[in-house]
């Protein structure tokens, strides 16, 4: 049985894990027989009203509790998780990965990755497991490698501006449907849109379980 890790970033599109594409994740492996470890930093977070999307001012949660919420519980801090630990990594979307994960939300291309997330991603990477991002995660995964000058390839869909940002910190960006998924064969990354094109969960499931299941074949 292979051992999954996913790294969740809160609970909720606008501040933390899309919470459609975490579950999609979740179940893909579950019904794959996959043990999923589910992890997150344990840090503060903004908060969003997700009812009307407007930041909720002096409002602070915390990404690991938040993310418990979609683990139903069980989940680690990602600082007590090694690469050794697990078979393969995962990082679905939502605008956690993109506040929390990184901070490439607000700074862009000068983003940082959470030292504990850019510390692991790095362990899978080297260690030749498969990696998957989902939506907009690969951004961090490009920060990552393009800060260690490693040619790599990876997809948030069609989005020019954001697949300029991808090539300008040393990604390869292959345009790609919502429904798809694209494989960076050399460095075993998995990369698919979901809702950065997905008009639908369906449109947007069908590409994490394409993307799943190539992640299981790649163990």
């Amino acid at each position: 049985m292979a051992n999954v890790g996913v790294i969740l970033s809160g609970c909720g599109v606008y501040d933390g894990s899309e919470i459609h594409e975490a579950v999609i994740t979740l179940l893909a492996l579950d019904r794959a027989g996959a043990e999923v470890i589910c992890m997150a930093p344990d840090m503060e977070q903004g908060v969003v009203n997700h009812l009307t999307g407007e930041p909720v001012e002096g409002a602070v949660r915390n990404v690991l509790e938040e993310s418990a919420r979609i683990a139903r519980g069980k989940i680690s801090d990602i600082a007590n998780i090694q690469a050794a630990d697990i078979d393969a990594l995962v990082l679905p979307g939502g605008f956690g990965a993109a506040k929390n994960l990184c901070d490439f939300a607000f700074k862009g291309t000068d983003c940082e990755v959470h030292p504990q997330v850019a510390r692991l991603v790095r362990e899978i990477v080297a260690a030749k497991k498969p990696l998957a991002a989902i939506c907009i995660a690969p951004v961090l995964v490009a920060k990552v490698l393009g800060n260690d000058k490693l040619a790599h390839q990876l997809t948030i869909g069609s989005d020019e501006g954001t697949a300029q940002a991808l090539t300008a910190m040393g990604s390869e960006h292959i345009n790609c449907p919502a429904d798809e998924f694209i494989i960076d064969q050399e460095n075993k990354i998995i990369s698919s849109p979901a809702y950065m094109l997905a008009g639908s969960i369906s449109e947007a499931a069908e590409g994490i379980e394409k993307t799943i299941k190539a992640l299981l074949e790649m163990i």
